[in-house]
């Protein structure tokens, strides 16, 4: 490229008329009419790095992008050891700790576009591999075709965890990316190798099962608070409440995060099945007589780390702490869950009756034989029992618990009174 070519890209680069102004969207009758401004493509960063200039919506110059590259490749290259390829990887964390989210979002683009497998190496291995098939040699070219496939990356995100904080880090870093997925697709590989090495890091058989109680640090009790997803917690007695006498909560944590609950469970000791969840969430009931016990109803359980999406803990955990309870409690025969079924408005809003979904606004009031509530019951069976996507019940709560082993044993009309339970009356 000779001077002028290249003061003639800048100077079209530096042009306003990059974000040109589109016209109005069509509005509807009442509404104002929006104006959208549309963005310039994003480069790749394979194009940025050979770049001169970055475009408006870019946070790192390619000088400072080249500069982050390198940075990063030094932390997996093979002549440095693990350690200094830890310290290393400190170091870039330490800028990202400092870096904008424009800036995040630019090593993340790096990471998922420039630290990717050989692709002739890849294609060499597959080929041997291929022609060894049913031949003596066939286990060792499998072998070479899995070391090739490995990409970069895996070595860089195994580098960052070294750390002491290096696991924090990166789940982190995976929940940030988590809300760009949809619009940058090529963000899709960094998230996909997290989830991999997530999926090992994380597997079930290092983490801990531990009771949490009222008597465990307050900063933990907050944390129960903090991430409850299912059953909003109201106050302090509240939480108290749930974690008393004939309360069961457990929670899985890892080693490296070991003030964290990955995730967690609410447990509450009956003489009988539930049909509603007041009388649990009822702080001035009396306690269940843990000698009369026969029932473990599991009515909450919660992730808490975004970054770790993907990554499957909850049939495992309601498996533990189900043997736990036994053990503890051997008079107890019956394990239930009350759950809400939370793709059910929906879908009834696209296949029921106009006439059935009016009466959501007042379910709690219609009588037991009340046609209506009859018919949206039989609707809500239909769906638990028949919506089926890839063979598996449409409703996540449902496709969950069934795929567990549990059953359904009954429907619980307006089992939940609290807002969020108005939405999906039944349980």
């Amino acid at each position: 490229m000779n001077t002028s070519e290249w003061l003639s890209r800048g100077v079209a680069i530096l042009r306003p008329n990059s974000g040109k102004k589109q016209p109005p969207v069509p509005a509807s009758a009442g509404e104002p009419a929006i104006e959208t401004i549309a963005e310039p493509a994003s480069r790749s960063t394979r194009e940025r790095l050979a770049a001169r200039l970055r475009q408006r919506q870019e946070a790192l110059s390619p000088r400072v992008l080249r500069r982050t590259l390198a940075e990063l490749q030094a932390i997996v290259d093979p002549k440095v050891s693990e350690v200094e390829g830890g310290r290393r990887a400190a170091g870039v964390a330490q800028w990202y700790a400092r870096a904008t989210p424009d800036q995040r979002r630019d090593c993340w683009q790096l990471m998922s576009e420039q630290f990717v497998a050989d692709p002739q190496t890849v294609r060499a291995a597959q080929a041997q591999f291929a022609a060894a098939v049913g031949t003596p040699d066939e286990a060792a070219a499998e072998v070479q075709y899995r070391r090739a496939t490995v990409s970069p990356r895996r070595r860089l995100l195994q580098r960052f965890s070294a750390n002491p904080g290096g696991i924090r880090f990166l789940v982190d870093m995976r929940a940030e990316l988590q809300p760009h997925l949809k619009a940058d697709r090529r963000l899709r590989a960094l998230d996909v190798e997290m989830e991999y090495m997530f999926s090992t890091w994380f597997d079930v058989g290092f983490l801990d099962l531990r009771r949490i109680s009222w008597d465990s640090p307050a900063s933990l009790v907050e944390k129960l608070i903090k991430y409850e997803a299912v059953h909003d917690v109201r106050s302090w007695a509240d939480m108290k409440n749930r974690l008393d006498s004939d309360r069961r909560c457990y929670g899985f944590f890892h080693p490296r995060l070991p003030d964290e609950p990955l995730i967690f469970v609410e447990v509450a000791l009956m003489d009988s099945i539930a049909d509603s969840i007041t009388p649990l969430l009822d702080e001035a009931a009396a306690p269940t007589d843990l000698m009369k016990a026969t029932t473990a109803v599991f009515y909450s359980i919660s992730n808490t780390q975004a970054g770790l999406r993907g990554v499957s803990f909850g049939d495992s955990l309601i498996k533990r702490v189900v043997e736990s309870l036994k053990v503890e409690f051997p008079k107890l025969k019956t394990f239930v869950t009350l759950s809400p079924i939370p793709g059910l408005r929906a879908w009834l809003a696209k296949n029921a009756p106009a006439e059935l979904l009016k009466l959501w606004e007042n379910v709690a009031d219609l009588p037991e034989k009340d046609p209506g509530r009859v018919a949206l019951m039989g609707w809500a069976a239909r769906y638990l029992g028949r919506e089926m996507q890839d063979g598996k019940p449409l409703d996540p709560v449902a496709r969950f618990h069934l795929g567990n082993g549990a059953r359904v044993e009954r429907l619980n009309w307006a089992a939940d009174p609290s807002p969020k339970g108005r939405s999906n009356p039944m349980a």
